[in-house]
């Protein structure tokens, strides 16, 4: 395939966003591979050290859906919506309550933003819809 061939393939947006979510929701979450991510969630004052663990599995599952819903190609503006909500929610919560387990809190803001900006290009680009 052709460099300027393969930018305009869609699937290689949406794949790339869905390795972002199978990759943090499977891989640091329900495997457990980065444990602060089980630090962050348990300092959440809804959530405690104790519940933490199954909070964490249960929100690497809804990552892991949310890449499978962006592979499909299907409601793209709806799964941009549902991606802004969870990664807004999840920054903000890391920094009210557990910003001193947080390496760098400020390059999290901006690599999310970054990744919102890919995320809402795929959703409002027509290029980006489902092939059938």
């Amino acid at each position: 395939m052709k460099p300027q061939t393969m930018m305009r393939d869609p699937r290689l947006v949406r794949a790339s966003i869905g390795l972002v979510w199978i990759y943090q929701g499977l891989w640091c979450k329900v495997l457990g591979a980065v444990p602060r991510h089980e630090a962050v969630l348990g300092s959440a004052p809804f959530v405690g050290h104790a519940g933490a663990r199954g909070a964490l599995i249960a929100l690497g599952l809804v990552e892991c859906l949310i890449a499978l819903w962006v592979w499909s190609g299907r409601e793209r503006r709806s799964v941009a919506l549902a991606q802004t909500v969870l990664l807004v929610a999840m920054n903000t919560g890391g920094i009210l309550w557990a910003s001193a387990l947080i390496p760098d809190p400020g390059g999290m803001v901006v690599q999310n933003l970054a990744f919102l900006v890919l995320i809402w290009i795929a959703a409002e680009d027509p290029r980006y819809a489902r092939e059938i």
